[in-house]
């Protein structure tokens, strides 16, 4: 039976998170206008918030309650700021996919560090199966050659390392790609521009290139070599990194989408307009009819996260339901930010309020980790029981 019912100690937890959130709204102006600085006294007031994850005492990180708790904290640490929040954290993507396909001595190696993932490349975007950078082992120095280029790296400037998807025989096609773990420094790595974006502008974007770049034989993610002849083999792998990432990308958005009707609902109670609930929807104003619209749509939206965070807990397959997560979580928070900029009116787009940036920033929930359009395609397929040859 599906429960998210929350303990008194969940609510403790998410009462600190939603404490620090508060403290990070307060610099998210600073950082969507200087991207690079540090803002003075933040690093200071971060100190009296205790890292995330020791709040939860002895509980594993399979246990359902954790699975279901990390969404529900995502969402509450950016209904302060996205942005500030990714600032102050200490991992990227590549941690998810080490800690879902490294061996333990991978993890253990590699596992305190900031990893960035790098899949995206300039002939390839939403299809990963299509990646053109090659991975060669050098039998002679027990050493991978990396050659490629990869662009739109997410925490790509301020990463200690990057998971890089790289195949080993083109030929094979999805059956061939593998990740490796690739650090900072190494010759042949060179991290050449970064992008100037439309919204979470303080979470550095940016574009790498491999040349001839050696790594040891044990950066393989993994460490499976062998490339299978009947299935997908490390492809669906390293994919499976995306059946949490999924959901928590848009459990960030509906965190911000959280934050953008409150501040309406605020505003709407200051012009007179009372957001009542139980009552005969027809009966109330045509605003409020339309701010219960919006409600309806997170609410939709969180219980599609929930319910995918609560299959990986309990080990059963999600990848359907952390599409179905990721395509209704994209499209909601861009209809919710949007349908309160419409209900509020100018001082909505006003930089004087952050309710403008909170739209900017929620469009990229639905672009990253796979585009909606992608999601609703992997849906299709698996309700109708086609395969990517009969369905694309």
């Amino acid at each position: 039976m599906i429960d998210f019912v929350l303990t008194e100690n969940d609510q403790k937890i998410l009462d600190s998170v939603r404490a620090e959130a508060l403290v990070c709204r307060k610099y998210a102006r600073y950082y969507d206008e200087h991207e690079d600085e540090f803002a003075p006294d933040e690093l200071e007031e971060a100190k009296d918030f205790p890292p995330t994850m020791s709040l939860f005492g002895n509980r594993k990180d399979d246990d359902t309650s954790v699975a279901i708790m990390s969404m529900l904290l995502s969402a509450g640490q950016c209904w302060g700021d996205y942005t500030v929040r990714m600032r102050r954290g200490s991992g990227g993507l590549g941690n998810a996919a080490l800690r879902a396909a490294g061996t333990p001595e991978q993890v253990e190696k590699w596992g305190d560090t900031t990893l960035a993932m790098a899949i995206t490349e300039p002939g390839c975007g939403s299809d990963p199966s299509q990646v053109q950078t090659t991975a060669v082992l050098d039998e002679a120095t027990d050493e991978w050659v990396i050659n490629g280029e990869k662009i739109f790296v997410t925490t790509g400037c301020r990463c200690d390392g990057v998971v890089v998807w790289a195949t080993l025989d083109r030929a094979a096609g999805r059956a061939g790609i593998k990740s490796f773990v690739i650090e900072k420094g190494i010759p042949g790595f060179e991290v050449t521009h970064k992008e100037k974006k439309l919204g979470i502008r303080a979470d550095d974007t940016a574009a790498m290139v491999f040349t001839d770049c050696r790594i040891p034989r044990s950066n393989l993610l993994g460490g499976k070599e062998e490339i299978p002849k009947a299935s997908s083999g490390g492809f669906r792998g390293v994919m499976k990194t995306f059946n949490m990432t999924r959901p928590a990308v848009a459990a960030i958005g509906l965190g911000i989408a959280e934050a953008a009707l409150d501040f309406t609902r605020e505003h709407l109670k200051e012009a007179g307009f009372e957001v009542e609930y139980g009552g005969s929807l027809q009966s109330q104003p045509a605003v409020v009819q339309k701010f219960h619209e919006l409600e309806g749509l997170y609410e939709a939206a969180m219980l599609t996260v929930m319910n995918a965070a609560w299959l990986s807990g309990e080990g059963k397959p999600n990848n359907v339901e952390a599409s179905i997560a990721k395509a209704k979580g994209g499209s909601s928070v861009r209809q919710i930010t949007q349908g309160c900029i419409e209900i509020l009116g100018p001082m909505a787009v006003s930089r004087e309020h952050l309710l403008e940036k909170w739209f900017r920033d929620v469009r990229i929930t639905d672009i990253y980790e796979g585009t909606g359009q992608v999601q609703n395609l992997i849906i299709a397929r698996n309700i109708l029981e086609y395969d990517r040859t009969e369905l694309k």
